[in-house]
């Protein structure tokens, strides 16, 4: 055994192998070589379980590796991997360079997002049934809770503060773009964190998983992999380590990926339908609200669609489009009657008042609320989409219709999204679409709120409609004409116009719902 300022050396109890704490404020490590979990008590080290094999998630970290974050050096020196009803997620250990007061480190990474938190003391008690949706007052700061879930333990390695344990985790988030994180542990005590997303290029990370040639182990291990769809028998050959499910492209039966090598056993069965407007793997140049244009690739496209709560109400079909950039992460580019817009979801939360909301300094205005559901998807997605999936959406507005939110709550977990209008002509141009100008042009001024104005156009409008319909029944015998030039002979528009004229129902007249692109990610509601 060997002992100095900050490194610590004993024998596992189990096997003998050499088991190393780089900090003497670490409680907890796996034995490297048994996978024996043990707990530390001044000298002793005793075995108190056993941890299963880690899985291989396509990370592209490691332990061992180093970086730096506010100015200090840290080092990565042990995992856990937990998952819930949500999703998997992993919970990188950092042990900061020594100073005044040792801190506690994670990197959190989950749908190829992270998020950078350290432990705090947390001086009150913390609430004993967080429930979503609602405010919540904790370490001096205003919170919205985002989720609440029972956390497993899948596996660990390496050095840990404590030993891991099965738990409930809540999620919060503030107006302030940070992330707070309540464990609730098995012995009654709460383990409290504070974080920020950060992007793996500005921690100047070092001895990541990598080829001799550069490349991240990870991404050459994922481009062998092979999986056959449990459907059709077809190979499915997903592009992105993060995806976690896609629907084949022979069958397009939804299939939920398997991790690692394992083989796909879930699915569930799609009529063929329409291709989307925009190709899958068409790549185009577009730029978010105060960020420098960049190439965003389509990876999956999923058609949504609101239920009506009263049976006289019309429904509404929209389009989302799956982005993804390598540095970036991911976007959605959504299609719906009243426009285009290019949205992300929130680390944070925005502030809610009587009637809206506030982000970044802009209010906006409560337009909707609905229920939602997808209808079909094809490519992949970084959770596990299911078709059906039922969520409720809320959908805010800047006065000028420019600027956009969304917040959609399924289960036990809520998401926010964020993002901005764009014309027709932007979206047709940054992905070279040839497609005819009336399936890309939408009234984008739907979006804007103007009170008096807005409602007397609506009345204007719905006069205005009545009038062309009666003109289209006169004139024409597909009263439908409209729906099928505008968004395809096999749009769920068009459809649904026939099925309601054959009814004898008239012409069908959407409302102006429809989500702005916020989403169900339904994986790993943590950080």
């Amino acid at each position: 055994m060997a002992e100095s300022q900050r490194r610590w050396r004993a024998a596992c109890p189990n096997c003998g192998a050499p088991v190393e704490f780089a900090s003497a404020a670490s409680a907890s490590a796996v034995c490297s070589f048994c996978r024996s979990t043990l707990l530390r008590d001044g000298e002793t080290l005793s075995r108190i379980g056993q941890s299963a094999e880690i899985f291989d998630d396509y990370s592209p970290l490691q332990l061992g590796a180093t970086g730096r974050w506010a100015g200090a050096g840290f080092a990565v020196v042990g995992r856990v991997q937990r998952g819930s009803e949500l999703g998997n997620w992993n919970e990188w250990h950092l042990l900061f360079e020594a100073g005044e007061q040792q801190r506690v480190g994670w990197l959190s990474e989950d749908n190829g997002q992270f998020v950078l938190s350290l432990e705090a003391p947390l001086a009150e008690l913390p609430p004993p049934e967080p429930q979503v949706g609602l405010p919540l007052t904790l370490a001096g700061q205003r919170w919205q809770v985002a989720a609440v879930v029972e956390a497993a333990v899948r596996a660990a390695e390496g050095e840990l503060p404590r030993a891991p344990q099965d738990g409930r985790v809540v999620e919060l988030r503030n107006e302030r773009d940070e992330v707070g994180s309540l464990e609730y542990r098995q012995d009654q005590s709460a383990v409290w964190s504070v974080g920020r997303r950060v992007q793996l290029a500005d921690l100047a990370l070092q001895g990541l998983r990598t080829t001799a040639e550069g490349e991240s182990v990870a991404e050459a291990k994922f481009k062998g992999r092979s999986i056959a769809c449990p459907s059709c028998g077809a190979p499915l050959e997903p592009k992105l380590t993060e995806s976690r499910s896609m629907a084949c492209a022979q069958c397009q039966a939804v299939v939920e990926l398997p991790e690692g090598d394992a083989k796909a056993l879930g699915f569930t069965r799609q009529p063929t339908g329409a291709p989307p407007l925009i190709p899958l793997g068409r790549t185009g140049t577009l730029a978010l609200a105060g960020e420098k244009p960049q190439g965003w690739t389509v990876v999956g496209y999923q058609e949504r669609c609101d239920l009506p709560e009263d049976g006289d109400d019309e429904q509404s079909f929209w389009r989302e489009y799956l982005l993804y950039n390598r540095l970036a992460g991911f976007a959605f580019l959504v299609d719906t009657r009243e426009g285009w817009s290019l949205v992300r979801t929130l680390t944070g939360a925005p502030a809610l008042s009587r009637g809206g909301a506030s982000w970044q300094s802009r209010a906006y205005d409560e337009r909707w609320t609905y229920q939602a559901k997808t209808t079909h998807v094809l490519g992949e997605f970084y959770w596990p989409v299911k078709l059906d999936d039922r969520v409720r959406v809320t959908d805010y507005a800047s006065k000028d219709g420019q600027y956009l939110l969304s917040r959609e709550q399924q289960g036990r977990e809520v998401t926010w999204s964020a993002g901005q209008t764009l014309d027709a002509a932007t979206v047709q141009k940054a992905f070279g679409l040839s497609a005819p100008a009336a399936q890309f042009t939408r009234d984008a001024s739907a979006f804007k709120n103007s009170g008096g104005t807005l409602l007397r156009n609506i009345v204007i409008g719905l006069f205005l409609l009545v009038l062309l319909f009666a003109l289209l029944r006169a004139c024409s015998s597909d009263d439908c004409q409209r729906y099928k030039d505008s968004f395809g002979e096999f749009s769920n528009e068009y459809r649904q116009c026939r099925a309601t004229a054959r009814s004898g129902g008239g012409s069908y007249i959407g409302n102006s719902g429809g989500s702005y692109g916020g989403y169900s990610s339904g994986g790993g509601g943590h950080k």
